[in-house]
């Protein structure tokens, strides 16, 4: 499959091809992919809640392990809802040398392209304002082209976009163009899937409720169930589509090459998983401008956090009223409440007592960066940037039929995201019944920039609430929740 993808995830020119590898799950085997993004909304949050925190002692600090999205929205958000942390210190340990977690460029013949997470939806809130909060400066899509490769010719594809400063019009006609020609193969199941698609988004809006309506959530089942779309994780996304009425072409084709790009898999993900993949291929996708990255690190600036780089955690014991975490340098930490903002599934971090959660298989995704020349067997062109997605590493010799030349090459291996498989299974929110939290059991219904910022969001409610029930012996100073309507007049501007 061949697409040069919107919006354009590069600060130079970038083409996007995807390589599938036949699999005995797949609906579609030799489909390949186009690359979606999949992100969602936010709300804005209106009442004033008084809560207490216990005061900290010196060595009874917040620790968060992990420094991508979901850590860096946690650390915002216990800072951004409350005036004090009640004396504890936030400490975010991160094991890479830089934050951004499943978040990072890779620079390509002198030019920078994003290597993860690469685009978000337009009803992304939570990441809009962040980036406005932090300043950052926005690009969106072009024009685009759709083909989709089934190993021996393209069975379908779109017309190339036109030349770089055409006129609206023309542009404007390129996009009718195209889209008459999704209809005619298609049909009516484009506007199928566009209503199970908006549906989702309709239910996962309430997430954005102001704080008045909006409970809360202790596990992961209440958050979905409250919302009505714990259903979509117990079928798989092919069950949901063909009851809502698409035509097999329609999930063997197009539905299956947005599954494949977005999360690497067949359309038998389950369907909240894949509602969210298939939101990520709308219009008025976005990116931050020098990588998206920058959202994390803004975050943890804007929070005050001290920030261990380069140390990991190795293990994590319950002492009794704190935690002791050791970390890959030696060193201890005492910390009142912990915070895991990362995978557990590849990670030995010891627990003390032991946690129980239920397994779960993370995907990897294989990008390959290349500065080159397609065979003309492909498609016609001169020198350019290619981004690949596998689901296993390209060779060299596979590489070499792909291009007539190629001038640089970067691969990466990501732990992108889960390995979906419906009925999905959900770790506990909180590991131990106490103060020892797991932001990323979220990604068991869908994994994103968005949902890593929702479930982020409801751990600081969920550690702020549960705090203020500690004996009010332990509890010293008011600790206020605020608003985003309050936050709106003092918006900050962080040099990144």
């Amino acid at each position: 499959m061949y697409s040069d993808h919107k919006p354009r995830n590069r600060e130079a020119d970038l083409v996007e091809l995807t390589i599938g590898f036949t699999d005995q799950s797949s609906s579609s085997p030799n489909s390949h992919c186009i690359e979606s993004g999949s992100m969602l909304p936010l709300s804005l949050f209106v009442s004033l809640l008084v809560l207490h925190l216990p005061h900290a002692s010196a060595d009874g600090d917040i620790c968060i392990i992990g420094g991508g999205i979901s850590g860096a929205s946690t650390a915002f958000f216990l800072t951004s809802y409350t005036s004090t942390l009640g004396g504890a210190q936030l400490r975010v340990f991160e094991r890479r040398q830089k934050v951004g977690g499943r978040l990072g460029t890779v620079t390509l013949a002198g030019d920078s392209f994003e290597a993860g997470g690469s685009i978000i939806h337009p009803r992304n809130l939570h990441a809009r304002r962040f980036a406005d909060l932090l300043g950052l400066a926005v690009k969106t899509g072009g024009d685009d082209w759709l083909g989709i490769w089934d190993g021996k010719s393209f069975v379908f594809q779109t017309a190339r976009p036109p030349p770089v400063g055409s006129s609206w019009w023309r542009r404007k006609l390129h996009s009718l163009v195209n889209s008459l020609l999704l209809l005619r193969r298609y049909g009516l199941s484009l506007l199928k899937m566009d209503k199970f698609v908006q549906e989702m988004l309709r239910r996962f809006m309430l997430f954005y409720n102001g704080m008045e309506s909006r409970p809360v959530f202790a596990t992961v089942e209440e958050m979905l169930q409250w919302t009505g779309l714990y259903g979509l994780t117990r079928r798989t996304l092919e069950e949901e589509l063909l009851d809502a009425g698409l035509n097999t072409r329609t999930i063997a084709e197009l539905v299956t090459v947005i599954t494949r790009i977005n999360y690497g898999q067949s359309t038998h993900i389950s369907g909240l998983a894949g509602a969210v993949s298939l939101a990520g291929s709308e219009s008025g996708l976005w990116a931050v401008k020098g990588g998206n990255w920058q959202l994390a690190a803004g975050l943890l600036k804007t929070s005050n956090a001290t920030l261990h780089l380069q140390e990991g955690i190795d293990s994590i014991t319950d002492a009794g009223d704190h935690y002791v975490l050791r970390s890959n340098s030696g060193s201890e930490y005492e910390c009142m409440v912990t915070v895991v903002a990362t995978p557990l599934d590849e990670l030995n971090i010891t627990f003390s007592p032991p946690i129980s959660i239920p397994p779960r298989k993370m995907q990897h995704t294989h990008a390959t960066f290349v500065r080159g020349i397609l065979n003309p067997r492909y498609s016609e062109g001169d020198m350019a940037a290619y981004k690949m997605f596998s689901r296993a590493k390209l060779d060299d010799g596979l590489l070499d039929q792909i291009f007539r030349a190629r001038i640089e090459t970067i691969r990466i291996n990501w732990a992108a995201y889960p390995h979906y498989q419906a009925p999905e299974e959900f770790a506990p929110i909180v590991l131990d019944g106490k103060q020892l939290y797991y932001v990323n059991t979220f990604e068991s219904a869908a994994s994103a920039i968005e949902t890593g910022a929702v479930a982020a969001e409801n751990v600081a409610r969920l550690i702020i609430s549960r705090l203020s029930l500690l004996p009010q012996a332990q509890q010293q100073q008011p600790h206020i929740i605020k608003s985003f309507a309050e936050q709106e007049s003092q918006r900050r501007h962080v040099d990144l």
